[in-house]
């Protein structure tokens, strides 16, 4: 009797024990590896993403406090590689941490499926190893869902759910940048004992100061996310289960021996990580404040820029167009307010310089034209004075003509004459000189 009273008694206390013990932990607690890497942070990281390549260097890094796991047990953080397998209009990008030499580990994957109305349905998927069976995480869709779909529950007091509609899915930067048509399919080229030079591995946090770090994030996790337990690629299991995944058997002994447990051990460092994020709190706004300001300064110049175009624009529609000359100096004055509007001074020299010789040439044109209108009144008037001229002298040239023919007859008759005589006296000579030689 004493012994079924005390065992009875020992069976409460246990039962007792071990419902508070359950009591202890978060809703988010899953006794697996997977408590180490937090999908909601990592689906959050995703969203604001640009690239793969982006994505990869941000989740690797120790300030972003998203990848905590050891896996291969070596005290120091596991690099996690980002690969995307394309099935159709479906990326599969799987989040692959590197063990060993020759093993590996999928962690998680991100199902993008672009539907053929344009839109876009996404799902993070953790791996069964990690993080249990059907563990999947997707924004809230403003859809009703299927009652036959049963969803884990979370505590989600005093949160406002914000919904997101598949078209909203497709406008996020990385998205755009995955279906866009220079998309060059993207494969991690690191592996193990070949990585990044920005990576440098730290040891890994206790699991209470992680979610203590975490757990005041989850407010805006579970306004924008929920957990889910349906597979929306219906080639999942096919496309990615059979053929891509990668899964290690260290991973698997390490948890059946319960060497990620170790882990769970330091309760006490829960503050510590809420009070790192406290301390991180303040330069997150000021960065998020300074982006904005940054953005508004830039909308306003741009709107400044835009109002600039608009009043220049209207100045050149509103000139009147009354008379050649006056066209000229209108047209004048919109290309000085044009250039004064939007080029520099340089600009403005160059293009007075360009009007003033424009204005010189058509002045010298015009000057030119005058001219030569003078000079051909002036040549008419002295072409009629020269054929009056010469009609008037016609008769005298006609006299002296006929005068200077006759003078050049006698004077050539006189000539021939001269020449006549002179050759009859060299005649006479010869004879004479002739005829004193034969009498000799």
């Amino acid at each position: 009797m004493k012994k079924l009273i005390i065992t009875s008694i020992l069976a409460l206390l246990i039962t007792g024990w071990s419902a508070l013990g359950a009591q202890d932990w978060p809703d988010e607690y899953l006794g697996l590896p997977g408590d180490n890497l937090n999908l909601y942070a990592v689906m959050k990281l995703f969203q604001e993403s640009e690239t793969l390549e982006g994505f990869e260097r941000s989740l690797n890094d120790e300030n972003s406090r998203i990848n905590n796991l050891d896996l291969n047990g070596d005290n120091m953080v596991d690099y996690i590689t980002i690969s995307d397998y394309v099935d159709g209009n479906v990326h599969t990008l799987v989040l692959r941490a590197l063990l060993t030499q020759n093993e590996s580990q999928d962690v998680a994957v991100f199902t993008v499926e672009k539907l053929r109305n344009g839109e876009v349905q996404i799902q993070l998927i953790g791996d069964e190893a990690l993080y249990g069976r059907n563990y999947i995480i997707e924004p809230i869709y403003a859809e009703t869902p299927n009652p036959g779909y049963t969803v884990r529950s979370v505590n989600r007091a005093n949160v406002a759910v914000v919904t997101t509609t598949y078209y909203d899915i497709a406008a996020w930067p990385m998205i755009r940048y995955i279906y866009h048509p220079t998309y060059v399919v993207w494969h991690s080229s690191w592996y193990w004992g070949y990585y990044p030079d920005y990576w440098n591995p730290w040891s890994p946090y206790y699991w209470h100061f992680y979610y203590g770090y975490h757990y005041n994030w989850y407010s805006y996790y579970y306004m924008h996310y929920r957990h889910w337990n349906h597979f929306r690629y219906k080639r999942y299991n096919n496309f990615y289960c059979s053929r891509i995944r990668t899964y290690s058997p260290i991973v698997e002994v390490n948890i059946n021996k319960g060497r990620y447990r170790s882990t769970y051990s330091r309760p006490e460092q829960r503050r510590d990580g809420e009070a790192l994020y406290a301390s991180t709190r303040d330069s997150r706004r000021t960065n998020e404040s300074t982006a904005d300001r940054y953005g508004r300064n830039s909308s306003q110049g741009q709107s400044t820029a835009t109002t600039r175009r608009a009043t220049t624009t209207t100045t050149q529609r509103t000139v009147a167009k009354p008379s050649a000359s006056r066209n000229a100096s209108t047209s004048a004055t919109r290309r000085t307010s044009t250039t004064a509007a939007g080029k520099s001074t340089a600009n403005r020299s160059a293009t007075n310089s360009s009007i003033t010789t424009r204005r010189a040439t058509t002045t010298a044109t015009q000057s030119t034209a005058a001219t030569r209108s003078k000079s051909s009144a002036v040549s008419g008037r002295s072409a009629s004075r020269q054929v009056a001229t010469v009609k008037s002298k016609e008769p005298a040239r006609s006299s002296r003509s006929s005068v200077s023919t006759s003078s050049n007859t006698s004077r050539r008759s006189n000539q021939v004459k001269k020449s006549t005589n002179t050759a009859n006296k060299s005649s006479n000579a010869r004879e004479s000189k002739t005829g004193s030689t034969r009498r000799k």
